[in-house]
């Protein structure tokens, strides 16, 4: 792991600084990059997805703890310092690349290094990370949704992003990142984070937040796909009650008088408004509209 000043030298040498645009501020508190990667307790069998690792301080940790790690740096000086730093370059894995792709999911170059590291060992696949904030949200939903599902997380994000993960129905933080967290596992804020335990240190609080998915939970959701079309539709009109917004579903959901009754079959009030809805209660209605789908397609 690296002190200020490491990382510091280590920008100097490559005629590098921190690009504030790309949201470069590094965890220099050795202590808490510690209980970061404690809190995932990543292991030789487990593959570790890094996003944004900087100058590979988290990266040296992570590849301590025998996993394999997947790291990926948008910036090509950061990834090149970082590659200079990690010693186990079969184990490590240092991409170059933006991690989402045009279309907002992670990068099939990504995928596929992961794919790679995952054929070699058995155990969770891990999103551990100091996560850059304009793609923070992003890379979570996808790997809770997609194809490729993280087991668990350790991620350091600006404390409003910890907000909307933790948020609790009804509350001003409440939105669709929430939804898909708590209806697919756990989140757990672990310790606010104050600006000088990064450098430079950012204008805003951060936080420590741990996800452990719910198989359980999981098994409840008969079709993900269809959950983040549902929940996508209602959040997208939070302000209205739920009868209003049944007006703007698409055909391919059903029609107004389809979610009347899925409402209805759920025991949801139509005057709740969407941000109200609980993320089982989410589920629920995705479900009843995922089976009156499928019996409207065993009558045609």
């Amino acid at each position: 792991m690296q002190t200020r000043r490491h990382i510091q030298q280590l920008l100097a040498s490559a005629g590098a600084s921190p690009n504030r645009r790309l949201g470069q501020h590094f965890l220099v508190d050795l202590n808490l990059m510690r209980l970061v990667v404690d809190s995932a307790r990543p292991g030789p069998e487990d593959v570790v997805l890094e996003v944004g690792c900087g100058t590979g301080s988290l990266t040296q940790a992570l590849a301590e703890c025998g996993a394999g790690v997947v790291a990926v740096e948008i910036d090509r000086t950061l990834a090149a310092v970082a590659a200079s730093q990690v010693a186990d370059g079969d184990r490590v894995q240092i991409i170059n690349a933006d991690v989402l792709s045009n279309k907002g999911t992670v990068n099939p170059v990504v995928v596929e290094a992961i794919d790679r590291a995952r054929r070699k060992r058995r155990g969770r696949l891990l999103l551990i990370s100091n996560l850059p904030y304009d793609v923070a949200s992003a890379v979570m939903v996808h790997l809770v949704t997609g194809p490729m599902q993280a087991d668990a997380m350790a991620v350091t994000v600006q404390k409003e992003v910890a907000d909307r993960m933790a948020a609790k129905p009804g509350s001003n933080h409440y939105g669709t990142l929430s939804v898909f967290l708590q209806a697919t596992g756990r989140v757990e804020v672990l310790r606010v984070l104050r600006p000088s335990v990064f450098w430079p240190p950012p204008k805003v609080d951060s936080a420590l937040v741990r996800y452990v998915t719910d198989d359980e939970k999981r098994r409840r959701i008969k079709d993900m796909t269809l959950l983040g079309e549902v929940v996508g539709l209602f959040m997208q009109h939070r302000r209205k009650m739920l009868r209003a917004c049944a007006k703007h579903v698409p055909s391919s959901l059903g029609n107004r008088s389809v979610w009347m009754r899925i409402f209805e079959q759920c025991s949801i009030d139509v005057t709740l408004r969407p941000a109200r809805l609980s993320p089982g209660q989410y589920v629920a209605l995705a479900n009843a509209c995922h089976g009156l789908l499928a019996d409207q397609r065993a009558d045609t």
